[in-house]
């Protein structure tokens, strides 16, 4: 499957994306939304603050304001705030590079520990962050995962994270997860999958039915 989407969008390497803490960020502001959005407040937050400092400390309406691009600023904004002071209370700074060498459970659930941190957001720091095999299931891997049979029909996003792990070797789970979203994206989109030019079509049980 991996080698299959490879030859259509390439050897998908893992490369560094931002700092850990400023991963967590931008994942928060991501949540329920699209990238373009997200990427936007994330660029307005950082515009408008000097340091992770100033945003824990601002005023939350100040915080809504910067982020409202990225839609339920009043959710996130408080969760941001709410995060950045349990990170400065327990590391007394904003450096999460420690996770890199706890074990992967041991990081994971220290992130999720942190309010409105599930096991999306925990991995995708873990892995965009810090080149760690977390795997994030997000809406395109959540769909394109249970059409080829590899996630059960009833189970959760949130335990398919776990369950996709075991099954995908460590070294390629950057590639999987880009791989899916990208699939997910052109391919085997929500409506109307373009079947007939899929590469996996023939050993994808939901090929011609979704």
């Amino acid at each position: 499957m991996l080698a299959r989407l490879r030859s259509v969008f390439g050897d998908l390497q893992w490369r560094p994306h931002h700092d850990p803490i400023a991963e967590l960020i931008l994942t928060i502001l991501s949540q329920h939304t699209a990238d373009k959005a997200s990427g936007r407040a994330f660029a307005e937050l950082l515009a408008a603050f000097p340091d992770w400092d100033a945003v824990r400390v601002a005023p939350v309406e100040r915080i809504v304001e910067k982020v409202h691009w990225a839609g339920l600023s009043r959710t996130k904004a408080p969760r941001i705030k709410a995060v950045l002071e349990r990170v400065r209370a327990e590391r007394g700074n904003y450096d999460l590079t420690f996770l890199a060498d706890l074990p992967l459970d041991a990081a994971r659930d220290w992130l999720m520990a942190l309010p409105g941190v599930g096991p999306k957001t925990a991995a995708c720091v873990l892995m965009f962050a810090l080149g760690r095999p977390a795997l994030p299931v997000d809406t395109h891997v959540y769909r394109v995962g249970q059409r080829l049979g590899l996630i059960p029909a009833r189970m959760s996003a949130d335990k398919a994270h776990a369950h996709l792990e075991a099954r995908v070797p460590p070294d390629r789970v950057y590639a999987f997860h880009v791989g899916l979203i990208k699939h997910g994206r052109y391919t085997c989109t929500a409506q109307r999958p373009r079947c007939a030019d899929c590469v996996l079509n023939d050993i994808c049980p939901s090929a011609f039915r979704a």
